[in-house]
Formats: structure tokens, C-alpha cells, sequence
């Protein structure tokens, strides 16, 4: 029996992955990931990484990042505790959709995940405060390859929910995306 229930959002790769928890009065058990599942919705390779993430307070912001090719990543992005707005932009050089951002609310309560593709940005902002997340990755992170966009950028707008404090030093300095952008090979 399947554990999830995996969906396609409006940008071609990026999916929605609806967790299938099963509970008795004992409590519940659900799977956070399953390759072999997860293999027809795009989790080609091995996980080789699994990060976590605390964020105390509502209205942070991080992200938007990415790998560079070779190093460009696969991941399942999970909320575990409270809920975020969680949005992927689409950074594949030629892709019908370039630049174009989709989100999800995730959260503990809905258990939904985001299986964001390889030529991706990634980002979110808490909703609430004391926020957990958990990444799976299928690369190792490589600080040469880091990218990111700025989460403010007025050329993709993001519409972020709450008043958008806490980015980090290095969230702040992306530059903001020019007509020269090509984006990253896929």
C-alpha cells in the first residue's frame, strides 16, 4: 500500500507529495520518505543528505537557494513543526515555465511535502513562530555551487504572506535578477 499520494503543481517536475498517515488510539505513524514510492514522482539517486532546520520566528524568510550544476540537488522538503509558506522557482535554462514560482502551505498538521527537481530555487517563510524543517537531499552540499535569488526580487514578486524580516546576510545581498539571466542547466 502506497504512503503517499504525489501530485503535479503547474511547473513541470516540482510535485506535491500528500502524506498517507495511518493512526489508531495508540497514535499515528507516517512515512517521511520512500525511494522506491517516490521513484515515478522524480527521487532518482540515493539520499546523501538530511538537514534540519529551527526558525523562531514568524515572518522569516529564507531562501531563495540552489546548487549549481554538477552539484545541482534533488529534495523533499518537509515542515515538522508549525507551518510555512514554501515556494520553488523554476531556474532550468529553456523551461516553458523560467522564473515562474509556485508555494504550498506545509505543515505539521498537513503533512504535505514539496518534491522540488534539480534546477529549482527554494525558499520559505515561517507562519508561525518555532518552526522545524527537514530536508532529504540527493546531493551533498557543495559551497562553491551555492546560488540564490533575493527573496524580494521585484521580477518574480513573490507574494509573501507576512512582512518578510530575518534574511541573512548572505539572503540579503543576492542581486536582483536582471535581463541577462539565463538561469542554470538542468
Amino acid at each position: 500500500m502506497g504512503r503517499f499520494a504525489v501530485t503535479d503543481s503547474p511547473l513541470p517536475g516540482l510535485r506535491r507529495v500528500a502524506r498517507q498517515p495511518l493512526g489508531d488510539e495508540r497514535g499515528s505513524f507516517v512515512r517521511l520518505f520512500c525511494a522506491d514510492e517516490l521513484l515515478a514522482a522524480g527521487w532518482t539517486r540515493p539520499v546523501v543528505q538530511v538537514n534540519h532546520t529551527r526558525t523562531t520566528r514568524a515572518g522569516t524568510v529564507r531562501g531563495l537557494h540552489f546548487q549549481h550544476p554538477p552539484h545541482a540537488e534533488t529534495k523533499l522538503v518537509s515542515c515538522l513543526r508549525g507551518e510555512v509558506w514554501d515556494v520553488a522557482v523554476d531556474l532550468r535554462q529553456g523551461s516553458p515555465t523560467f522564473l515562474r514560482w509556485h508555494a504550498e502551505r506545509l505543515s505539521a498538521a498537513n503533512g504535505l511535502a514539496l518534491l522540488i527537481p534539480r534546477g529549482f530555487a527554494h525558499g520559505f517563510q515561517c507562519l508561525t513562530d518555532e518552526v522545524e524543517m527537514l530536508y532529504c537531499h540527493d546531493a551533498a552540499y557543495a559551497a562553491a555551487a551555492e546560488g540564490g535569488l533575493h527573496p524580494l526580487d521585484p521580477r518574480l514578486a513573490l507574494p509573501w504572506p507576512l512582512p518578510v524580516h530575518g534574511l541573512s546576510v548572505r539572503d540579503a545581498a543576492h542581486p536582483p535578477i536582471d535581463a541577462r539571466y539565463a538561469g542554470v542547466a538542468a
